[in-house]
């Protein structure tokens, strides 16, 4: 089970409504809730878009996980579990994104389309929330499952040793990190550099035009400021201005986490807006870069003399509050994990390799300037390798957390099958005789 499906994004690539004028027939019904031909179709398509090669019995796989997923939408609804209407306009919008993404733009989306974001929004609503709904429904199944060491040493034990994985060279790091200090003066001179740029626009200059000039938030800033979103998905300063504009109106400057805005609203239909905004981000002076680093090269000399432990370097001197509780421990953000592959490295930090590659295990790096880009903030930095394992086989010392994952993943799929084979003569189910021959991993009640 759930070999082929990807997840739905619905809408992708414009096909699945195109396949659903030309395929249109019941596959299958659980409960309520049916399974066109058209959806088997689409997730088809979205494989092969995707990579995926797709098996002679791949309609008979994906049949099987639609009704798994709609098995459980069935139990939810009779369960009646509740997904706000919050959460759902929040997994809309980060959808749309990623269409967004894919095609350009919410403009040349509608254009594709042949609907307004807001037609779209309503029309796959009741999709979402029922995908929700089961996602939901699976979590509360798997909640209480927890696995013991004992069962993890069972667990790596039933894998044939030919099919034992290979891991390629793991690193795991830590890190002091010094921000320099905004002062009072710093936040001062960026929000009247605003307020001037604001005037300016009071005065006859174009909003968009200011915003591609001054803007740093580089997401918005290259289309003259103008975002897309929908209310709950900024913060509350953010959406108080907004809501209190009408359209054309500018607001005045306020602030936020991430520094002083001016908003212009340009449509709001309901919840959903469409807003072009400037930010300032207050900087640090020259002064607490410099204090910065003479407070980072005093920590380095004293690991360096042994006048610290790292341990206590890291709660004396480190302000990186990701970090600072966890003895600097670095996690990696792809993975959950403490330890990084190198396709990690490369994608979310690249100068942890260029500072630690010539290291040997518990050596630490000279101090260096530092750009967090998720905080989007810079400072100097020091970076210790925790360490680093070279290629070879799985095995329970060097690899227990990945094993111990593998392991608990494979009795959350035991109990989802136990759960899907006592649901099963519960439910009203009806499979098309096309199906009829289909292998599947359950014996499916049918009214053939």
């Amino acid at each position: 089970m759930k070999i082929l499906i990807i997840p739905f994004i619905f809408f992708a690539f414009g096909l699945f409504g195109q396949q659903r004028m030309t395929i249109d027939k019941i596959a299958a019904q659980i409960g309520e809730n049916i399974i066109l031909q058209s959806d088997i179709e689409a997730q088809k398509l979205q494989a092969l878009s995707s990579g995926v090669e797709l098996t002679p019995n791949a309609d008979c796989q994906i049949l099987e996980d639609l009704m798994f997923q709609n098995l459980l939408l069935n139990q939810a609804e009779l369960d009646s579990i509740e997904i706000t209407d919050a959460q759902v306009d929040a997994e809309m919008e980060n959808r749309v994104r990623v269409i967004e993404q894919q095609i350009g733009s919410r403009q040349k989306m509608e254009e594709y389309y042949g609907k307004t974001i807001t037609q779209i929004k309503i029309e796959f609503r009741p999709l979402i929330k029922k995908r929700m709904l089961s996602e939901e429904m699976q979590r509360q199944i798997t909640s209480k499952v927890t696995i013991t060491p004992k069962e993890v040493e069972a667990f790596f034990k039933t894998i044939p040793v030919d099919s034992i994985p290979l891991i390629n060279s793991q690193l795991s790091f830590q890190q002091i990190v010094i921000f320099p200090s905004i002062t009072k003066d710093d936040k001062a001179l960026a929000k009247k550099t605003l307020q001037d740029i604001l005037d300016g626009i009071k005065k006859g200059k174009k909003f968009e035009d200011e915003a591609k000039k001054y803007s740093q938030d580089p997401g918005s800033a290259p289309k003259g400021g103008v975002m897309n979103a929908t209310r709950g998905m900024m913060v509350a300063p953010f959406e108080a201005a907004v809501f209190s504009l009408k359209v054309g109106e500018v607001s005045e400057v306020f602030e936020t986490e991430f520094g002083y805005h001016i908003v212009k609203l340009i449509q709001r239909t309901g919840d959903d807006y469409i807003c072009s905004h400037i930010l300032i981000i207050p900087e640090f002076s020259r002064e607490s870069l410099n204090d910065a680093g003479v407070k980072i090269e005093e920590c380095y000399t004293k690991l360096k003399a042994n006048e610290i432990t790292w341990d206590d370097a890291v709660l004396k001197y480190s302000n990186d509050e990701n970090t600072k509780q966890n003895k600097g421990i670095i996690t990696n953000p792809i993975t959950g994990q403490q330890t990084w592959s190198m396709e990690d490295l490369n994608q979310v930090d690249q100068q942890i390799y260029l500072l630690t590659d010539a290291l040997n295990k518990g050596d630490i790096s000279t101090a260096s300037l530092y750009y967090d880009f998720n905080e989007r903030k810079q400072g100097v930095r020091i970076v210790r390798l925790m360490d680093r394992t070279n290629p070879h086989r799985a095995n329970m010392l060097d690899d227990y957390a990945l094993i111990q994952s593998a392991a608990e993943n494979k009795k959350k799929e035991d109990v989802l099958k136990a759960w899907t084979d006592s649901k099963i003569h519960n439910a009203y189910i009806r499979i098309d005789k096309g199906y009829s021959n289909c292998a599947f991993d359950h014996k499916w009640s049918t009214n053939l």
